[in-house]
């Protein structure tokens, strides 16, 4: 429990006040636009120097050099939708040190007008240590959560395919949903290929059915009757094609994700990785990456964690109960994302606002 301060209360007494100075003397501030960008940097007590640049990579490495005259070390900017990021590259490879502002925070503040009202008064906080910069992980952490992120779109993407495969059999009273769980498994998809490629005959469907599978191949016979015609065995045709385009899109990105693990923190250790309980070591999902104890062991060096050991009371072998709170059962998946989310070193991380 916090110790409580002293009590102010009926106290009345003159002190001193030594006024605001700059913390920041070689701050600059930038407002970033989606044709324009607007550069700020300080020149005497009471002015200030603004100029305008495009947005091409050029303007942008002309910025950094427009800095560099003025003996700027750090730059200021607010991150507005995705135009910030090019801009942020660019100065960080050329040796600033970047700040990424909430445009929540500088919202706060009335009376800005214009874009060059924008880049002074980001200056001028900045200059008097104002402003706290958003987390951004390091470089190489960013180029994984980047594809990490293209993953989780594509599929997005590829789910509604799903169900257009699932509307056009159900058009056609094929009832191949009622009948398996999942018409995405083994078996659902050995049926769907068949009946893509002109099979008709329900026993000759039915013997796709994987050993593995609940129901029987006399109930899923049953359901396999249709009416077959032809426009909704178009559209299965096509949103089949759809499906495969997608999953193939994802493994591949899944290579790529798998060489960027093993260049991010290659030096790092990631020690020995203890045996999960038998529940998480059986739950599986068809989303996650195949080679899931090669990834366990890329998070593990690189954060500093091993997610995957977390037990139902929030703490895991390498976890501080208090930290850790809440992330229990975390599968691969959200592993990935947190600690895209988080940056290297997850343990170290404290809740800062994260940007993209």
């Amino acid at each position: 429990m916090s110790k409580r301060g002293k009590r102010t209360k009926g106290i009345e007494e003159a002190r001193p006040f030594a006024g605001m100075s700059r913390v920041n003397e070689d701050a600059a501030g930038v407002d970033i636009g989606a044709i324009e960008i607007v550069a700020c940097v300080a020149c005497d007590e009471n002015t200030q120097i603004v100029k305008a640049f495009g947005n091409y990579t050029a303007d942008l490495q002309a910025l950094g050099r427009w800095l560099q005259e003025y003996n700027i070390k750090t730059v200021a900017m607010e991150s507005t939708g995705v135009y910030w990021i090019p801009l942020f590259e660019v100065l960080e490879s050329m040796g600033f040190k970047c700040l990424l502002i909430s445009s929540r925070s500088l919202r706060r503040v009335p009376g800005r007008k214009s874009d060059i009202l924008d880049a002074q008064w980001i200056q001028t906080l900045h200059s008097y240590g104002m402003l706290e910069s958003s987390f951004r992980p390091q470089a190489d952490v960013v180029a994984l959560r980047t594809l990490l992120r293209h993953r989780a779109q594509m599929l997005e993407h590829r789910a509604p395919h799903i169900l257009h495969m699932q509307k056009s059999m159900l058009q056609m009273n094929v009832q191949l949903s009622q009948a398996l769980s999942d018409i995405t498994g083994e078996t659902g998809m050995a049926i769907i290929r068949a009946i893509v490629e002109g099979e008709r005959d329900a026993e000759k469907l039915a013997a796709y059915r994987d050993r593995k599978c609940k129901k029987s191949a006399e109930e899923i016979g049953q359901a396999l009757t249709g009416t077959w015609r032809a426009e909704h065995l178009f559209v299965l045709k096509q949103s089949l094609e759809m499906y495969d385009f997608y999953t193939k899109q994802v493994e591949s990105c899944d290579m790529e994700i798998d060489r960027l693990y093993a260049l991010t923190r290659p030096d790092w250790a990631a020690g020995e990785l203890k045996p999960l309980p038998q529940k998480k070591r059986n739950s599986h999902s068809k989303n996650a990456p195949k080679n899931k104890e090669e990834i366990r062991q890329h998070l593990k060096r690189i954060s500093g964690v091993d997610l995957s050991a977390v037990d139902r009371g929030g703490g895991g072998a390498d976890c501080d109960r208090g930290v850790w709170h809440g992330f229990e059962s975390i599968s691969e998946r959200r592993q990935l994302l947190f600690m895209a989310g988080t940056g290297a070193q997850a343990r170290d991380f404290r809740g800062e606002s994260v940007k993209e």
